[in-house]
């Protein structure tokens, strides 16, 4: 069996996530350093070529958010230059990135999915955005649920409750993007179930069940401690647990997933669970629901993030 010596993390990022990224990577390097292993965090940025190629890692380990982090386009180039890496190949970032495309997969599996439209900016100029919001409305009604078909950390994201607020939900979504995803809004309990996959094929972690304070999990609320509450394992009867770790998994081989995800999903008021989006680079940081999954299923993240690596290095 290798040895793992070398990982070098790649964070930061161009994307609005930057800071996230960075404190997951921070997070990353000092489990692995714990475990003895070299780990040093490097920036995708116009000298990661010249980085790679003068010394090598043995492994990367991709904790990047958001565009080019998770589109596949980092792994494509990581294939390029031969070096491995943990996750998934970058086919499969694509797919999952692009939540329409997701959505579709997911929902081929036999996995529900909110009821929902993806329209590109273009459209509302080119047919008349007045009457396309009316049709919206007409189709899917209220309330709504507004975000970018690409992208992630709540970013352009808008809760809709009457139909005065949905233009500007838009205006606030193509900040971020060219394409909107506009989707009926499933009511119930908001749950994130991550997937590891060490060498024996994957599995679902506890899911955590994110109450956030004031009802919305924005920004603010993933990412500043105090402000969301979390509980894992979430507070859901044993079947409906067993029907979001199965979803959640489904998602993951769906997509073509690999080694890491995180797949966030609701309960409604049935018990039904649905499919909202799938995560190739979850966040990895203290008010992160991978990490929080992970010490509830009774592993130590630090050998989780270092087995991970290993398994990088044994496809290599």
């Amino acid at each position: 069996m290798s040895d793992l010596n070398r990982v070098l993390v790649l964070a930061g990022g161009m994307s609005p996530e930057h800071e996230v990224s960075l404190r997951s990577g921070r997070r990353v390097v000092e489990s692995l350093r714990r475990l003895g292993v070299e780990a040093q965090t490097a920036d995708a940025d116009s000298v990661l070529l010249d980085t790679l190629a003068a010394d090598p890692p043995q492994v990367v380990f991709p904790v990047l958010h958001g565009a080019s982090g998770e589109d596949g386009a980092i792994r494509e180039t990581l294939d390029l230059v031969g070096v491995p890496y943990v996750g998934a190949p970058p086919q499969s970032c694509r797919m999952a990135f692009a939540k329409p495309t997701a959505k579709s997969l997911v929902a081929a599996r036999g996995i529900a999915v909110p009821r929902g439209v993806a329209l590109p900016r273009t459209v509302f100029s080119d047919l008349g955005a007045k009457a396309l919001l009316e049709r919206v409305i007409a189709t899917l009604g209220l309330p709504l649920f507004v975000k970018p078909d690409q992208g992630g950390s709540a970013f352009g994201a808008t809760a809709v409750d009457d139909a005065a607020a949905l233009s500007s939900a838009l205006v606030s979504c193509f900040a971020y993007s060219s394409t909107a995803l506009i989707e009926q809004r499933v009511s119930g309990t908001e749950i994130s179930v991550g997937v590891l996959d060490l060498g024996d094929g994957p599995f679902a972690l506890p899911a955590v069940e994110i109450v956030p304070d004031g009802g919305v999990y924005d920004y603010a609320a993933r990412y500043t401690a105090g402000k969301t509450e979390f509980f894992c394992p979430a507070r859901l009867p044993e079947d409906v647990a067993a029907a979001a770790a199965h979803a959640a998994i489904t998602a993951h081989q769906a997509l073509g997933l690999r080694d890491v995800s995180r797949t966030d999903l609701i309960v409604d008021r049935d018990g039904r669970v649905c499919f909202l989006e799938a995560n190739v680079a979850p966040g990895m940081t203290e008010t992160s629901t991978l990490p929080l999954a992970v010490e509830a299923a009774g592993l130590d993240f630090a050998v989780v993030c270092r087995d991970l690596a290993h398994q990088a290095l044994l496809r290599a």
